[in-house]
């Protein structure tokens, strides 16, 4: 798997959600399952299977994490260049289709988020890559899944922390 960058605040938040999930969801999944074995007849109860079923996709989920979290390693952000689109930049585009301006900033796993001024977008996301390494002034067509978009890069900045 890929190694990605991602913030200490970033890592430490799969890291506890992975620890939620194993100490608090897993084991009340396991008491649910017990609380069905206790009613009986196994093979015809259902909440006793739905359970089950509701733990084999808990314990994925925490795999899913787990993997997540082995191929991250933490950047410091005040390492980053400050000219330069790169992990944890704030970059403001134009749409030069339509003028439209947006505004994203490059995140590692777990901290994305859509909504808001700022867009957070994985690095590892079509965008983001088109992006790393261009500079203010810079044009740059991404190939996105709905079609090639072109993007002129207006400002550049690295926010604190």
């Amino acid at each position: 798997m890929e190694r990605q960058p991602a913030t200490r605040e970033g890592f430490e938040k799969l890291r506890d959600e992975v620890k939620h999930l194993e100490d608090v969801e897993m084991p009340l999944i396991a008491q649910r399952i017990a609380e069905a074995r206790a009613e009986g007849d196994l093979s015809e109860n259902a909440e006793y299977h739905g359970q089950r079923e509701a733990q084999g996709l808990l314990q994925a989920k925490i795999y899913q994490l787990r993997t997540k979290l082995a191929s991250l390693y933490i950047v410091d952000k005040s390492t980053m260049p400050k000219d330069v689109v790169a992990f944890g930049s704030r970059v403001k585009v134009v749409d030069l289709r339509d003028n439209s301006e947006e505004m994203y900033e490059l995140v590692g796993p777990g901290e994305e988020d859509y909504s808001g001024e700022v867009m957070k977008i994985l690095t590892t996301s079509p965008l983001a890559k088109g992006l790393m390494g261009k500079k203010p002034g810079d044009q740059v067509e991404v190939q996105l899944p709905r079609g090639t978009q072109r993007l002129k890069i207006l400002g550049v900045e690295m926010p604190e922390g």
